[in-house]
């Protein structure tokens, strides 16, 4: 695997496809942390596998599992899957695997020898020892070098702290992300607004950045990621997670991202359309489920009565295929399940029953995973 510090993605041709783009694979990791997920992890393992075997239906997984949890991990899953050994703090791929980045020039077109690449940002728990998930992150930082290293692609080493679950991309120059997250002191503090712009245009290989207020209401874990609050469903299209409830403290986070979009354009100069997905009736955590959860001095506590950050938007698109959480609201997950399926009339949309206890975690489905991109015209 090479190393490619000194050099910057854009300068090679890279750029940051689409999740809708055709994938070799996607990457997930194994949940264990008894300080995270209730019940040394026994109901997140079961919604973990659950999610893996329905994304393996349209395209290859590779679930990475501790040594202490391979075995447990490979009777859970189905055979065709991929099991193998990475010792990790915990299971968030999003944000820890690497960022993929693809070459659409020609092999002898003295661009990149490879086709396929990764960036590898810094990362520090969503905040660091005072304010991040959890104090320990020495394994999570090394995985994303380590998924490269396996798949012997080029890795772009970047020194500024950014999470996946932080950004989207329409694949046509066009991202998107959060103030609340990326401006955040707690990331970046030297940096400004423009230097983080200008590195996400250089490593993603975009040309305009969308900046909204703030993700969803309650997403304190990831100090807002735009990946439960808003995405890309093809260019220029995105949802947007809503309610109609004005009492709602989301609801004024909405209207805010609403007025944003509706006065923005893309790369390429198109005005933005917003199809409004709606987020299910609120969800606490229970006195069961917060009991179930080991409080230690290394983990952030998960209290009873705390506001679970539901959202249908943290859904992950597979090669034909789209993985959305359910979470027990017949009416919400009815309807996600529509409004999912007319945006993305050629895919069929699973909804994964009981992703609750992901949420429980402090994400969803499009946190626990990562598209590895296929190899342009290699599909």
């Amino acid at each position: 695997m090479d190393t490619m510090k000194e050099k910057k993605p854009t300068q090679l041709g890279f750029r940051m496809p689409a999740e809708w783009e055709p994938h070799s694979q996607c990457w997930m990791g194994w949940p264990e942390r008894p300080d995270n997920w209730r019940d040394n992890a026994l109901h997140g393992q079961r919604v973990f596998a659950k999610v893996a075997s329905a994304i393996s239906k349209f395209e290859p997984v590779t679930v990475c599992a501790s040594a202490a949890q391979w075995d447990n991990a490979r009777s859970q899953l189905p055979k065709h899957i991929r099991v193998v050994e990475m010792s990790m703090n915990d299971a968030w791929f999003r944000d820890t695997g690497p960022t993929f980045v693809v070459c659409d020039e020609a092999p002898n077109s003295g661009h990149a020898e490879h086709k396929v690449a990764g960036n590898d940002w810094e990362f520090n728990a969503w905040g660091g020892v005072e304010e991040g998930c959890y104090k320990d992150w020495s394994l999570d930082i090394l995985v994303a070098r380590k998924i490269l290293n396996m798949e012997r692609l080029p890795s772009f080493q970047n020194d500024m702290i950014l999470e996946g679950g932080s950004i989207h991309v329409d694949g046509e120059g066009t991202c998107i992300t959060t103030e609340e997250c990326l401006l955040n002191r707690n990331r970046n503090p030297t940096m400004t607004k423009e230097q983080i712009e200008e590195e996400l245009k250089i490593c993603l290989g975009v040309r305009k950045v969308i900046w909204l207020p703030q993700g969803l209401y309650g997403d304190d874990d990831t100090n807002g990621h735009i990946d439960n609050m808003c995405c890309f469903v093809k260019p220029g299209v995105v949802v947007l997670a809503w309610t109609d409830d004005e009492s709602d403290p989301q609801y004024e986070r909405s209207v805010k991202a609403l007025s944003v979009l509706s006065n923005a354009t893309d790369a390429n100069g198109k005005r933005i359309e917003v199809i409004k997905l709606h987020i299910p009736g609120t969800l606490y955590m229970t006195k069961e489920e917060a009991d179930g959860i080991l409080l230690d001095d290394n983990g952030k506590p998960r209290l009873a009565g705390t506001r679970l950050a539901a959202s249908y938007v943290n859904f992950y698109i597979a090669n034909g295929g789209i993985i959305a959480p359910a979470f027990g609201d017949k009416q919400r997950d009815d309807e996600a399940f529509h409004v999912l399926s007319s945006v993305f009339p050629n895919h069929e949309v699973v909804m994964i029953e009981g992703a609750r206890e992901i949420c429980l975690g402090g994400g969803n489905i499009h946190c626990i995973t990562q598209q590895q991109p296929a190899s342009p015209n290699c599909q």
